[in-house]
């Protein structure tokens, strides 16, 4: 029996079918709605509408569930590299041996920057914010390669994704590089993703610089932990771009935008603000501790809690360790680290926090090991994006291949004036 259910209105009934996902999710189907009653749904922010079904990604806030095409993300963190769950999420399934090669190969032979492009960055002030540049090279990137960018063609949409993964983390230290006034380094292609990243970040031609590996396992992981996260604000971005054919290029530039915002990826630089505040306040963490319990206080603590998991947040479990060994590693005397430890540890015990379930989330593990790392607070959200590039382009891939999808339009409820007559500006009161 097909379960729906049932709206009435007036004198009028309409039975709305039920859609079931793999996980046992519902939602009612309302897209006959307007068709039929001429009414529409209210749901400002979206938060209870459902805009596409997808098979990338399963999210249970309440159970503090996340998997990529099924897999847990504590195994993939654990055994896979930011590589292998970029293949997965952009295909479906891990890759073996000879494909994540072929994969990596792809990627790889397309990290340089066309030389013109370089110059662009001469264009801008050097204070200017990473994803500022970042979103204008990422969409600059569509004029360099106009024999490539129509996003119906599958050889188009091919190369066009391979060369968005290779050319993001350039374009990201290179906005960085410019911002502190030392060269550009070019990018080393017998070097992983990751280490190939930190190298064009943190190398100088002056001297030799190694990676340290330990810094590039917590880089990929950090990466594999925001590859994606459902129809979030930056991903429904991405997909509402493409829903009108812009290519790849520019909605991987929206995308960015949307990430930009701090109430979506700035979350983990608004955590280290908040570390500098008690800092210079004392360094008096109960006083802070206590303020965040108070409803009275406008104080909030910064990286605890999500909106999304009403139970702990799997991604803090992992980052948390990683976080341990990185700062054990580096051995870092920080004032503003030693805070983070101490509102991580006060916040694990206390009665409120835990009954409240305002556990340290994943912002408030990968600011501190960022800044443990050498990066600026500027770099924190265009390191969000790298991870999310994978995930977004994923989406916009499942969205184009789709026979179902159609191009975004929202409705609305109109509250402006009613049907007025227009005046002659002689008749216009002042």
């Amino acid at each position: 029996m097909v379960k729906k259910a049932q709206l009435t209105y007036d004198d009028k009934s309409l039975d709305l079918p039920l859609i079931t996902g793999s996980e046992n999710e519902q939602a009612i189907d309302i897209s006959k709605l307007r068709s039929s009653t001429g009414l529409i749904t209210m749901d400002n922010g979206f938060g209870n509408t459902g805009a596409c079904s997808s098979s990338i990604t399963f999210l249970d806030g309440e159970k503090g569930i996340l998997r990529y095409r099924g897999y847990n993300i504590q195994d993939l963190c654990e055994h896979a590299s930011f590589m292998e769950v970029s293949f997965l999420l952009l295909y479906g399934e891990l890759p073996s041996v000879k494909q994540l090669e072929q994969f990596s190969h792809d990627i790889t032979k397309h990290t340089m920057l066309h030389e013109s492009l370089r110059k662009l960055y001469d264009a801008y002030p050097r204070d200017a914010h990473p994803m500022a540049l970042m979103s204008a090279i990422a969409c600059s990137l569509s004029t360099f390669y106009q024999d490539s960018s129509d996003p119906l063609n599958p050889d188009h949409i091919k190369v066009t994704i391979f060369r968005m993964l290779a050319k993001i983390p350039t374009i990201a230290a290179y906005a960085f590089k410019k911002s502190i006034g030392q060269p550009m380094i070019y990018p080393n292609n017998s070097l992983s993703y990751c280490a190939n990243f930190l190298n064009m970040m943190f190398s100088v031609p002056a001297e030799p610089y190694e990676v340290d590996p330990d810094i590039e396992k917590a880089l990929d992981q950090l990466f594999i932990l925001h590859a994606d996260h459902e129809q979030n604000c930056s991903t429904s971005t991405v997909r509402m771009v493409g829903s009108s054919h812009a290519n790849l290029f520019a909605a991987i530039s929206a995308g960015i935008c949307a990430l930009w915002g701090p109430l979506h990826g700035g979350a983990n630089q608004e955590v280290l603000q908040m570390l500098k505040h008690i800092h210079e306040d004392g360094n008096d963490v109960k006083k802070y501790i206590d303020k965040a319990k108070d409803k009275t206080s406008n104080f909030r603590l910064m990286g605890f809690g999500h909106r999304v998991y009403k139970n702990f947040d799997p991604r803090a479990q992992i980052i948390k360790k990683t976080c341990d060994r990185v700062l054990s590693k580096l051995n870092i005397n920080d004032p503003l680290l030693d805070i983070a430890h101490q509102l991580e540890e006060a916040a694990l015990k206390d009665p409120y926090f835990i009954e409240k379930k305002l556990y340290p989330n994943v912002d408030f593990y990968s600011g501190i090991i960022y800044k443990a790392i050498g990066f600026p607070v500027e770099m924190f959200t265009v390191l969000f994006a790298i991870g999310r590039l994978p995930g977004w382009i994923a989406q916009w891939k499942e969205m184009m291949e789709s026979k179902e999808t159609r191009i975004g339009r929202p409705r609305q409820i109109y509250t402006g004036p009613n049907e007025r007559k227009f005046l002659p500006m002689h008749k216009r009161q002042a």
